[in-house]
């Protein structure tokens, strides 16, 4: 037994030579797969940090500025040196942003934010809305749709009045405020338009009928418009993020048209606004046309709704059931 115990110990190591020829021949493999997307990286990046000087001093109006990803959107771009024009219904919370940028200690020459009252689903309203806000620096360089609202409903128990409502905001609203300030845009031969999508606008969800399909509509129209402008100088961006760690789910539409009031887990953990708004500088510093902000579950999704549809309605159906077994629960407990 001692003998044999010996022999083990005297057994030769693997050399580790053999490892270094694996990780060598790995290598030789990856590498050259790997270039392209790191020189594509450090392209996007240079060109990004290129371009982001040219934001000093742009007009930048952003809808939906009184909280959420339109006020971390204010942050980043008032940081950024940009004239921001900040709209929302809310005045009162539009005037504690603006104090919150004005106390901000910013490295970059910054301009006093201006602020301006409006509500998207007036869209009597909004061309006036548009020519005041053009009155401000005589032009518009950025415009960032991003006010809406959500709901929180089943198809069936959603009434006619709130799907009409999340569409007249979040598409009808965004629309009619980008065909008032596109003219002085293709005027001047340069502007950006910016639509604030989301990951429900690729790829719909159950309880979210309106809203998925306003951003199904919004989604059309970002595309169809750029081909339309493609060679006049003005750029359209889509972003379509994901959850993000905002008031939106609290300040959802129930079926009925009542305020959902509640926050969503799906929405409590996820992404920090902060992070968005400034991604979605990037892609526009950047000129990028179709932008998915997202973690991999999401993403996941969207390529498995295109690629496999079978599949993707399955899930989706086994995720309809739960909510709705959930939902049952829930009203049985208040009962």
């Amino acid at each position: 037994m001692a003998l044999e115990e010996m022999e083990k110990c005297a057994a030769p190591a693997p050399a580790s030579s053999d490892w270094g020829l694996f990780y060598f021949i790995l290598g030789l493999v990856l590498i050259p797969v790997a270039l392209p997307f790191i020189f594509l990286e450090c392209y996007y990046r240079l060109k990004v940090k290129k371009y982001r000087n040219e934001l000093a001093g742009k007009v930048v109006l952003i809808t939906g500025a009184s909280s959420g990803l339109g006020e971390a959107m204010s942050h980043t771009f008032y940081k950024a040196g940009c004239k921001v024009i900040l709209a929302a219904r809310r005045i009162d919370e539009l005037e504690r942003v603006k104090k919150d940028l004005l106390a901000l200690d910013a490295s970059a020459i910054t301009y006093p934010p201006v602020i301006m009252a409006v509500d998207l689903s007036e869209l009597k309203e909004i061309q006036n809305f548009g020519n005041k806000a053009l009155s401000v620096h005589n032009q518009i360089d950025i415009l960032i749709n991003n006010g809406g609202i959500s709901v929180r409903a089943t198809a069936m128990s959603s009434a006619v009045d709130v799907d009409l409502k999340v569409m007249l905001v979040n598409y009808f609203g965004s629309i009619a405020l980008t065909k008032a300030i596109m003219p002085s845009m293709l005027k001047r031969k340069t502007g950006h338009i910016c639509f604030i999508s989301s990951v429900q606008g690729k790829f719909a969800l159950p309880y979210r009928s309106a809203y998925s399909a306003s951003k199904h509509a919004l989604q059309a129209f970002a595309d169809s418009l750029r081909s339309e402008v493609a060679n006049k100088g003005i750029q359209v961006t889509c972003v379509s993020p994901g959850y993000i760690r905002t008031q939106l789910s609290v300040n959802a539409l129930t079926g009925t048209g009542k305020s959902y009031g509640k926050m969503d887990k799906t929405t409590a953990t996820g992404m920090l606004p902060e992070n968005v708004a400034q991604r979605i500088l990037n892609a526009i510093v950047g000129n990028e046309k179709d932008v998915m902000i997202a973690d991999l579950k999401a993403k996941f999704a969207y390529y498995v709704r295109y690629m496999c549809p079978s599949f993707y309605f399955w899930i989706i159906g086994n995720r309809a059931r739960k909510l709705e077994k959930a939902e049952a629960a829930e009203q049985k407990k208040c009962k």
